[in-house]
């Protein structure tokens, strides 16, 4: 880093933190933003700074929002009876997307990891739980990814609904649309075979 200003070693020490981006990218992306006109340079501060400051979790679904409660949460258009259960809030965006599911959600902010010391006090299991004392809903979804800790944060949370009495449903994993068979690991292909349905 003896190569740089400064306030650019810096800049590309910070940049480099962030996820998916290593060393080379930080340093093309400290120099676009050096190029750029001060006036976007502070757009672009202020968007991370306004972010930082304004996004916090849904006090009922644990989404990260502006409002309080979030958009979903108060659209009286949404099935109540029905929680889907995800690990982090672009899972929300990606279940939105489909169009399909017209119930509420609830945001775990994570899965169970002993690898990387978070247990059930770490991810909003608590918070889960309190909804469906409340009573009124009927189904939970558990959308976790399929991964061992998804599927391990699944299963110990479908343990504490059991005795609740509320209906406990996992989304199905397989074969995604378009793929072919070749090119899928065993454990896809076992769950595609798990997951099968009658046609």
């Amino acid at each position: 880093m003896d190569y740089y200003a400064l306030p650019i070693a810096n800049l590309i020490e910070q940049l480099s933190k962030l996820p998916g981006i290593g060393r080379k990218t930080a340093q093309r992306l400290a120099f676009y933003i050096l190029e750029m006109d001060t006036i976007e340079v502070e757009k672009l501060a202020n968007a991370i700074t306004n972010a930082k400051k304004k996004i916090h979790y849904c006090s009922i679904c644990c989404n990260l929002t502006d409002t309080d409660p979030c958009h979903i949460c108060k659209d009286d258009r949404r099935d109540k009876s029905i929680i889907c259960v995800v690990e982090g809030a672009k899972d929300v965006i990606a279940m939105e997307k489909t169009r399909e599911y017209k119930g509420l959600y609830h945001v775990l902010q994570g899965t169970i990891s002993p690898m990387d010391n978070r247990g059930p006090n770490e991810i909003k299991v608590k918070e889960l739980l309190n909804r469906v004392y409340e009573g009124e809903v009927e189904e939970v979804i558990l959308a976790t990814n399929p991964t061992v800790e998804g599927e391990a944060t699944a299963l110990y949370i479908a343990k504490l609904l059991k005795p609740l009495g509320v209906k406990t449903t996992r989304i199905a994993h397989g074969i995604p649309v378009g793929g072919d068979l070749e090119y899928f690991d065993e454990v896809t292909l076992s769950k595609a075979m798990e997951n099968r349905r009658e046609l």
